[in-house]
């Protein structure tokens, strides 16, 4: 049905021209999953664009053959290509916010489509929409149809961007990365969805993703693309029990995997730069990485014969909602409702749940980044809610937190450097600038980025390398206790390893004390030494990862374990 033959994709830079796409070659039949994978920039949604003919051809020079039904791609005019958008092929982007248009509503842009493409009145455009929205099981069609994207979550953002990609039956579906950043229970509802749909239309996909859970459960083939080339391609099966390319099992391997106890995730380098060809297995290197049952237990033993080094009690931060311009009645969101749990020095707490479950404003509450409206912190012998300002900024040297999203918790206007060398001045740490520097670029050596990374900005590294910048800042200050607030999210699974292995080793180098928030319940079990899981801004389970993840006693908890991809 869709035939891709040596497609090689150069982008034109100030360096001369960069190949992101090598001479690549796959089909696809009709009714056929195909799945994509690789990291970020092995080229995966520059081949997605390419086949939908969204590349500026002032930027990026293409050549080989894009056949649909034995028709070329390449050489139809614009005003063809048109047609075959949407009509024949469809997509779904990466990140519904930014691919939907936040000024218009929800309903208008499918019946937008709906009526260039298949010409039909303004009426049954709307019926077609709303008819949609009940196809991809959205709640309340009719509201979210007047509803603007900002005013629906991000799970409903995504079923939006199916339904548009839908709207004018294409005989093939690109996505590209549709569950990327979402929970694991929402990424299992839109995965059900997406082959419902493709089995009730007898439809073609192409589904693209770095995360080869995802991918076993979707795919019937598998694309491994890793620096724009295809270096494997095999039935999902098959690449799965039997890898063949280093890159492959690498990428298999990274993945938490919850039956094993492991010092350090095993990461693509320990494939690809082996030249013990024995030791290439994955099960071989991850026995090389493994913990002794005994290790851990008298790990735990110790780690709780001591005085907590945080304790909350009963601690609450509640939201008020206005109930209207003319009206007086007030509600409140109970986002964390009399929580209560002890932390322990060197101890790495988890706390896991489902987005708007309380987890960050629980994280920033204990850091009074957010005012909680009642209870107690309590962080060694002091009362964290009775300090004033200026006491809070003193002792917050001692408590940090990474953030979600590294970019946005970097000011874009200050280099690296600058950035790490800020809170050192702000807290007087050090005599002079000289030896601030001197710090820094320790820091900067200490979580694998280079000494000419200091006069660098945000915007020039990868989201691998933001996020180690964000870990130093946070060191900078020697801190006892850091909270990670969903800290590897959003990273590809290699990346993801990398940083999971850093923050082990920071802790055990500096003797830090760890709350790491996450909705996927997968790293929380390899990361914790003891599990929470939230709910409506309550902890509704607590203790030993394993116990919680092989005998959970709430329903929650069961359905949270149930969603993990390729469990």
């Amino acid at each position: 049905m869709l035939q891709v033959q040596n497609l090689s994709i150069k982008f034109k830079t100030q360096n001369g021209l960069f190949e992101a796409v090598k001479g690549i070659s796959f089909n696809l039949k009709k009714g056929e999953t195909i799945g994509i994978v690789g990291e970020s920039g092995s080229g995966k949604s520059v081949t997605s664009l390419a086949l939908m003919r969204l590349l500026d051809k002032k930027q990026a020079e293409i050549s080989g053959h894009i056949l649909l039904n034995n028709n070329s791609l390449c050489s139809i005019p614009e005003s063809e290509m048109r047609a075959v958008r949407g009509n024949q092929m469809a997509m779904i982007f990466q990140e519904p916010m930014t691919s939907l248009n936040p000024v218009l509503t929800c309903g208008y842009q499918i019946t937008e489509a709906i009526q260039l493409h298949l010409k039909v009145s303004k009426a049954e455009a709307k019926e077609r929409t709303i008819a949609l929205f009940n196809e991809v099981q959205l709640p309340r069609p009719e509201a979210i149809f007047d509803s603007y994207p900002h005013q629906i979550s991000g799970g409903q953002k995504q079923r939006v961007m199916i339904a548009m990609a839908l709207s004018c039956n294409p005989e093939i579906l690109i996505a590209d990365e549709p569950t990327t950043a979402l929970d694991v229970t929402v990424q299992k509802t839109i995965i059900e969805l997406l082959l419902k749909l493709k089995a009730e239309r007898n439809m073609s996909l192409i589904f693209i993703s770095h995360d080869l859970g995802v991918i076993s459960e979707i795919a019937d083939r598998v694309l491994v693309m890793y620096k724009g080339e295809v270096v494997e391609e095999a039935p999902v099966k098959q690449l799965f029990q039997h890898p063949k390319h280093p890159y492959t099992k690498g990428l298999l391997a990274c993945r938490p995997v919850p039956g094993l106890h492991l010092k350090r995730l095993p990461v693509i380098a320990d494939f690809l730069d082996t030249n013990d060809k024995k030791a290439e297995t994955i099960k071989k290197i991850r026995e090389g990485y493994a913990y002794h049952l005994n290790e851990i237990k008298d790990k735990k033993t110790l780690l709780y014969s001591r005085e907590p080094l945080l304790k909350i009690n009963n601690l609450s931060t509640w939201f008020p909602v206005n109930g209207g311009m003319f009206s007086r009645s007030k509600s409140v969101v109970k986002a964390v409702n009399q929580v209560s749990f002890d932390v322990y020095p060197g101890e790495t707490l988890g706390l896991v749940g489902e987005s708007g479950c309380g987890k960050t404003t629980l994280g920033r509450s204990i850091l009074r980044l957010i005012e909680p409206t009642s209870g107690s912190i309590e962080f060694g012998n002091t009362d964290l809610r009775s300090l004033k300002k200026n006491d809070l900024r003193d002792i917050r040297k001692d408590i940090q937190i990474i953030f979600q999203d590294p970019y946005s918790s970097l000011n874009p206007r200050l280099t690296v450097g600058d950035s790490l060398m800020e809170p050192l001045q702000v807290h007087q740490f050090y005599t002079n600038d000289t030896k601030r520097k001197k710090k820094v670029l320790e820091l900067l050596e200490r979580v694998n980025l280079l000494p000419e990374h200091f006069n660098r900005y945000p915007y020039e590294f990868s989201g691998g390398q933001r996020q180690r910048i964000v870990i130093a800042r946070a060191l900078a200050l020697q801190p006892k206790f850091i909270i990670c607030d969903e800290s590897v999210s959003a990273l590809d699974v290699s990346v993801q390893a990398q940083v999971l292995n850093l923050i082990r080793e920071l802790q055990q180098e500096f003797n830090l004390t760890y709350i790491f928030i996450s909705h996927d319940l997968a790293v929380i079990k390899h990361i914790s030494d003891r599990m929470m899981v939230m709910n409506k801004g309550e902890i509704v389970e607590m203790g030993d990862p394993d116990e919680i993840y092989y005998h959970p006693t709430e329903e929650y908890t069961k359905r949270l374990i149930a969603s993990i991809p390729g469990r």
